[in-house]
């Protein structure tokens, strides 16, 4: 089997010639001693003792022909790799995009084969063209690196519109919150209280994040894509983690600052939200050392059920302002009324701490899923918490304004990933706000995304073992778990989850912060 490798017998040391032409119409050559690649907007064109051809659909087009020279052109993913190296001729494949092709066809084949390439090809302007002859090589390389960027902005344009519309929501509503704020309180509010901490946290992690993103690639903080994953998450390796580090840090500082470190309440989430940062941490570093095998889901559990005692032991003993002069009080809709779980309290602490810890880390599958539907969450949140605690209103607003500084990175294509670090911490600091104010009934309505994840998860690992047992083969009820790998498998582009993933977040959010103030 011959190698596609575009290479032939006794050929010079030096390109002939390189020209750019409107048309071109060239038969093949008899012999194996020159070759033509051409490049068409939409196909690309082979030709030498073998044929590689798509029907012409523009005329314009770039001829490169060579003669006495071994040039090899690579053709994979969405990069072009052109080169006159280390290449011998042993049989290979060519691919381009997701088709690869080989040939048992000898070198003096006349057949054709077919290549459909998966995007499209920048052509020449019309100021390239006019260059000089000299210059034939420089526009050349230039229009070679340009290929395959035409698809990689049209997948950064689905990214884009996501965020544009979740900025635009978020900011709308936190400014009509803003303005009947005082008709919910009750009390005189400073002007865009809740818009402020998320603007300045927005505007600050988005613009640390061009310093950090390319620092945590010098600094190989690459994450590793589980083989069990989609195949498509393969292209994800390699793309910078742990970005937790940088917009949790921010999104705490932001909100302690603008309180003056004044407020018990929201010291307590911040440290909550810290510590679960450090259990994230400590597991995306284990992974990176070993092969993306952090912490073993037992001892972090452990540690998470650990800080959520240690938070429930300082509600105890610790003097929160509360409207109920009361403590261990969950309030409900009419006609439920104020529950006071009392010695329950504090189990059901815990299991929020780690169920949206885990739940978080679960939904983060996705280039901005994660991200997204926390910062809807966390708006949902402090509308609810507004007449309760106006201070845990600003950290959960500031928090969500670093999830949306951290998506303009994370959107679709990622930049950098937010790692267990960034997941676990905005689960513990959801988690922090319903503890300090007794609103766990919206936290589960806002985290409706995490809860759909995270039951799919178990519902998929209780049939199969159930299943197994009963049966004797094990079944499932999704392609795969979480839910959101399952809709990628049923054909749903990654952009569409995601975007789907928001509508239904702020639904949720909406209903959250209605539940939050018919409550009180």
């Amino acid at each position: 089997m011959r190698s596609h490798t575009l290479s032939a017998s006794n050929l010079d040391a030096n390109f002939s010639r390189l020209c750019f032409s409107q048309s071109v119409k060239r038969s093949p050559p008899s012999k194996p001693s020159r070759f033509c690649v051409s490049f068409f907007q939409e196909s690309f064109t082979v030709r030498s003792c073998f044929n590689l051809k798509i029907p012409r659909v523009n005329s314009q087009h770039c001829e490169l022909c060579c003669r006495n020279r071994i040039v090899p052109v690579r053709l994979m993913g969405e990069d072009f790799d052109f080169s006159t190296d280390d290449w011998g001729e042993s049989d290979g494949i060519i691919g381009y995009g997701d088709y690869g092709i080989s040939s048992s066809e000898g070198e003096e084949s006349d057949g054709e084969t077919v290549l459909q390439p998966t995007s499209d090809v920048d052509l020449p302007t019309t100021k390239e063209k006019s260059y000089p002859a000299d210059d034939s090589i420089t526009v050349t390389a230039h229009r070679l690196t340009m290929l395959g960027r035409t698809r990689r902005r049209r997948k950064i344009r689905h990214g884009i519109l996501n965020n544009i519309g979740l900025v635009t929501f978020s900011t709308l509503l936190l400014f009509l919150v803003d303005c009947c704020a005082w008709k919910v309180v009750r009390l005189p509010l400073a002007p865009f209280f809740m818009m402020r901490p998320f603007l300045i946290s927005a505007v600050a992690v988005s613009c640390v994040g061009y310093v950090c993103v390319p620092l945590f690639r010098t600094l190989r903080l690459r994450s590793l894509i589980r083989r069990e994953g989609p195949a498509q998450h393969s292209a994800k390796k390699g793309t910078p983690t742990m970005g937790g580090l940088y917009f949790i840090p921010i999104g705490v500082l932001v909100a302690d600052s603008i309180l003056g470190f004044s407020s018990v309440e929201v010291l307590g989430a911040s440290v909550a939200t810290l510590a679960f940062a450090t259990i994230g941490f400590l597991d995306d570093l284990v992974s990176l050392k070993n092969n993306n095998r952090g912490l073993s889901a037992w001892i972090r559990i452990l540690l998470e059920v650990a800080v959520g005692i240690w938070f429930s032991f300082w509600l105890n003993t610790t003097d929160i302002s509360s409207p109920y002069s009361m403590k261990a009080v969950v309030p409900l809709p009419a006609p439920l009324g104020l529950v006071c779980l009392g010695r329950f309290y504090p189990i059901l602490t815990c299991f929020c701490f780690t169920s949206m810890a885990n739940g978080v880390n679960l939904t983060d599958g996705l280039d901005g899923l994660a991200g997204g539907t926390a910062a809807l969450a966390f708006i949902g949140m402090s509308i609810a918490v507004l007449p309760i605690c106006p201070d845990v209103a600003i950290f959960g607003a500031s928090i969500a304004g670093a999830c949306v500084g951290f998506l303009m990175h994370n959107r679709y294509r990622a930049s950098i990933f937010m790692g267990d670090t960034g997941s676990l911490a905005i689960g513990g600091a959801l988690a922090s706000m319903a503890a300090v104010t007794g609103m766990f009934f919206p936290l589960f309505i806002a985290s409706g995304i995490f809860v759909v994840e995270a039951l799919s998860v178990v519902l998929q690992v209780s049939f199969f073992k159930a299943s197994r047992k009963f049966v004797g083969n094990g079944q499932r009820l999704f392609r795969m778990a979480p839910f959101h790998h399952h809709l990628e498998l049923c054909g749903l582009r990654e952009p569409v989850i995601v975007a789907g993933a928001y509508i239904v977040s702020c639904i949720l959010g909406l209903y959250a912060g209605y539940v939050g103030l018919i409550s009180v």
